[in-house]
């Protein structure tokens, strides 16, 4: 018999978040988050999410053990802002028994169904800076940290269940070298002439935090077309801010501004903390930050994780200034391997930023639906 248990506890807390390392104990893709920031992003009086979200974490339990986990999420903005009824589930996590997936989606549908929404849709997070997706191809490739790992049958067992492909993400990978360092020179010396632009690079956080609050408006412009859209708030900004931005290295971190010193785009990529975080074992103490410090300063793969440009200069060849930074401050660094987030499969215009690099897609994954009515 199985049977849901609503999480009320820090200790059952604690049980929904480690869940995943005994799932994937000895599966050497899947990289664990670090359990006390875990925790920290569950709880509401830490993580401004929940000012226009809520949120219940269940654990499925059979025969005295946890055999899976599930987050019910409603983001209130896309409900009553946007006029999305959408019922989202993420922190999707089972064994291999179709019924513990039936269980905890079932739970799913019931609130969704108290809540008058129309449909399900996940795995995905909060918002569009939160992990989404079932993986379906490439197990065999290491996670990130801004991206979920799951087994093969996940797929399965949503399938099987009456789900329905909603989105399909690709994650991609190219070699550094294959960014032409003199082509983007010469293109990033016309556009900054052409549109008065000019490039910031950074050595110093600090020099980077009065930028931040316009570096996402920019983000929610640029990103205000996709489907996936839901705007992120001021305070989902100072979080951010606080949480990321001072352990992302600052040079790492590019701006473009225009003549009167307004962001008009901006790139964030930060070093592939996989392995480290893999080594960390899921704790920062006693080595886990000796590992997460040493990877800042001396990983050779580097993940795109935002890139935005203002809808005024897109398509404007603004990129090619971001491009020309990256390769000055990579290339002496010996940077090997660029990694890209998961991007919709429907976003042509991300597909033809980057396809003067010969990206190979490395894995695919999809967030599925289904009507609850």
């Amino acid at each position: 018999m199985i049977t849901i248990k609503k999480i009320e506890s820090a200790k059952e807390m604690k049980q929904f978040v480690t869940f995943p390392f005994s799932l994937y104990k000895h599966n050497k893709y899947w990289v664990p988050p670090i359990v006390k920031d875990e925790i920290a992003n569950f709880n509401p009086a830490i993580n401004p999410v929940f000012q226009n979200a809520d949120a219940q974490f269940f654990i499925a339990v059979k025969n005295g053990k946890i055999v899976g986990r599930i987050a019910a999420i409603i983001n209130w903005f896309e409900v009553e802002k946007q006029q999305i009824k959408k019922m989202r589930f993420g922190w999707f996590d089972v064994i291999d028994d179709i019924e513990v997936s039936k269980t905890l989606l079932n739970k799913i549908k019931a609130i969704g169904l108290e809540n008058n929404l129309e449909y399900i849709e996940g795995p995905v997070g909060f918002n569009n800076l939160d992990k989404t997706g079932v993986l379906i191809e490439g197990f065999d490739h290491i996670g990130t940290m801004i991206t979920w790992y799951n087994h093969p049958y996940y797929k399965d067992h949503l399938e099987e269940l009456g789900f329905v492909k909603e989105k399909e993400y690709l994650e991609s990978t190219f070699k550094f070298k294959n960014v032409d360092a003199v082509y983007f020179n010469r293109i990033s010396k016309i556009i900054q002439k052409r549109f008065e632009l000019k490039p910031l690079d950074f050595t110093k956080t600090k020099d980077i935090l009065p930028y931040v609050d316009e570096m996402f408006e920019v983000f929610n412009k640029s990103y205000a077309k996709l489907s996936t859209y839901v705007p992120i708030s001021d305070a989902q900004i100072a979080f951010f801010k606080k949480k990321y931005i001072s352990f992302i290295n600052p040079e790492y971190i590019k701006f473009v501004i225009d003549k009167n010193n307004k962001l008009v785009a901006f790139a964030i990529v930060m070093p592939s903390f996989s392995k480290a975080l893999q080594k960390s074992k899921g704790k920062l103490f006693p080595f886990g930050l000796f590992h997460l410090l040493k990877a800042k300063k001396q990983s050779k793969d580097v993940i795109f994780y935002l890139i935005g440009v203002a809808p005024e200069y897109q398509n404007k060849g603004v990129t090619a200034i971001i491009f020309d930074q990256y390769t000055k401050t990579f290339t002496p660094l010996g940077i090997e391997n660029c990694i890209r987030t998961p991007e919709l499969e429907d976003n042509k215009a991300i597909e033809k930023l980057w396809k003067d690099f010969n990206p190979r897609v490395h894995k695919r994954r999809r967030t599925y639906r289904k009507n609850i009515l």
